[in-house]
């Protein structure tokens, strides 16, 4: 149940009519420490720690809560990894369709507790007052709730903070269009501020590598703002081509250096992946990663991944849905690499803005450059990011592709290659094999955020991934099209049944997996 209905009671008025009725009301009523809200907002500390749980609930910081947020779904569905673990025995779980409800019900409190409750804490606080602080929470609020709604569709979004019996849902596109019209908030009330030529107060609040850049904040929203636009691209194409055109031609632009990489900076951080993978043994390599990476000979593969333990100098996968008999058959395929042994959590990529331009640029869009030009330009960003070279040589290559994948421990489970093309990019192809290249590069270099990766792929289909070998979802989720959405959440049904009601009626169709989004329609990318 959502955070916001909880209400006060009368209990609570009855203990401040006895305060009030004491004879020593002035003096029980003064703060011993001496410090006053007017104090606080000095300093801006009213501030701080609302902020701080943003950063750090985008992606929970608490790795058996990003555990189930995360890495049991969207990192398994996006093709990045696949667990050894048989959590649910032959029923299957998550990884064979068969959705698990005690799991998933995070990926919706997690954000709603720290994300969405600490940006109404600072809109209550700042709106009209500290808008700076306002316009950054609106850009972080969007960060992290359009993954919501790009897992379940209808939200609790503009009616969050009602004390009203039922919380209706929105529908995914009038999310959208919130966020579109928040993002328009954050990026002119900033604006206003660097060109006004005033100093940043966000620098001691400032949890990213920008250290209170209005101007660095202003890039991140534009991207994000490129990022919904291509989503909603085969749905509503004009609005798309719009947003995506108004956030290159802004004059501050997008994220085009590695400098500019959105990344929150935890002292002391430990990646929950790496707990996950090192010390659990609950997460590996997935089949899809070792067929298209060692296809491609990618020099990125050991910064992704330590090569096996079973089979020395290799780097080995595993396929996602087999049927599992003992954790211990497959703990030896490769661990998750030295990406996530860092104390930062990237948000964005300066890689995936160019991949997103090339993409548009490909539609006909003015995006500042050829879809060839973004195109290579992202592998490049992508490649000097993680500190390894041979870019021009790799996309130049146009030889390799992805290959065939084989279980050393079940042969039946063995798949031939589906993502076959190359890496260089050919003026002669049609737009789907270009658009093909540009979403499988941008799949590997959002590596390890599995959350984008999984919803580019069911907006293009690509990059093609192997289908599950054992589908337990009862037909709800077919093999060939996987994973759509996840159910509505049982606290929800018993919190807020009238508001769940109201999502079902928008949502287009069953609470089941395989429903398709508002965005996610069927059909050719152009």
């Amino acid at each position: 149940m959502i955070l916001n209905k909880i209400k006060t009671t009368a209990i609570c008025a009855t203990l401040l009519a006895a305060v009030s009725c004491t004879s020593d009301f002035n003096e029980i009523n003064t703060n011993p420490t001496g410090i006053t809200a007017e104090n606080l907002e000095q300093d801006f500390n009213h501030v701080k720690v609302p902020f701080t749980t943003m950063f750090t609930g985008i992606f929970n910081t608490l790795h058996w809560k990003y555990q189930l947020q995360q890495n049991l779904s969207a990192d398994i569905w996006s093709g990045y990894m696949a667990t050894p673990t048989p959590f649910k025995g032959a029923a299957g779980d998550n990884s064979n369709y068969n959705l698990v409800d005690g799991w998933n019900g995070f990926i919706w409190s997690l954000p709603y507790t720290d994300v969405m409750a600490n940006a109404l804490k600072i809109e209550q606080s700042t709106k009209g007052k500290y808008d700076q602080f306002y316009a950054i929470s609106l850009i972080l609020k969007v960060e992290g709730m359009h993954r919501v709604t790009d897992v379940f569709g209808p939200i609790v979004y503009s009616q969050f903070g009602t004390t009203n019996a039922t919380i209706p849902y929105d529908s995914q596109e009038e999310v959208y269009t919130k966020m579109f019209s928040e993002l328009d908030f954050a990026v002119a009330e900033l604006t206003k501020r660097v060109n006004a030529g005033e100093a940043t107060s966000f620098a001691k609040i400032d949890m990213t590598a920008y250290a209170g850049d209005y101007k660095q904040w202003i890039k991140y929203a534009n991207s994000l703002r490129l990022r919904l636009a291509m989503r909603i691209v085969k749905i509503k194409p004009a609005l798309a081509k719009t947003e995506a055109e108004k956030a290159i031609s802004n004059s501050f632009g997008v994220l085009t250096t590695n400098a500019d990489i959105a990344k929150v900076i935890i002292p002391d951080y430990i990646d929950p992946i790496l707990t996950i993978s090192s010390a659990w043994g609950d997460i590996r390599m997935s089949a899809d990663m070792e067929s298209i990476m060692v296809g491609y000979s990618d020099p990125r593969l050991s910064k992704f991944f330590k090569a096996s333990a079973d089979f020395p100098g290799q780097y080995r996968g595993i396929r996602t849905g087999i049927n599992m008999i003992a954790k211990s058959d497959r703990t030896g395929m490769s661990e998750i690499g030295s990406v996530v042994e860092s104390n930062q959590k990237v948000l964005m990529t300066t890689a995936e803005v160019y991949f997103l331009r090339a993409e548009g640029a490909l539609r006909g869009w003015n995006m500042g450059g050829s879809a060839q030009s973004l195109y290579e330009a992202g592998v490049t960003a992508s490649f000097t990011q993680h500190g390894v070279s041979g870019a021009s040589s790799y996309i130049a290559d146009n030889v390799k592709t992805a290959v065939n994948f084989v279980d050393v421990k079940d042969a039946a489970n063995n798949a031939v290659a589906v993502n076959n093309v190359t890496v260089a990019w050919d003026d002669a192809a049609g737009n789907e094999v270009k658009l093909q290249k540009i979403i499988t590069q941008k799949w590997i270099a959002n590596f390890p955020e599995g959350q984008e990766a999984w919803s580019e792929y069911r907006r293009t289909g690509y990059p093609k991934l192997f289908r599950v070998v054992h589908n337990t979802s009862g037909g709800l989720i077919t093999t060939q099209y996987g994973v759509r959405r996840v159910n509505f959440v049982q606290s929800e049904k018993d919190g807020n049944p009238g508001g769940v009601e109201t999502g079902l009626a928008k949502l287009g169709g069953p609470d089941n997996g395989g429903t398709r989004l508002w965005w996610d329609t069927t059909g050719s990318n152009f």
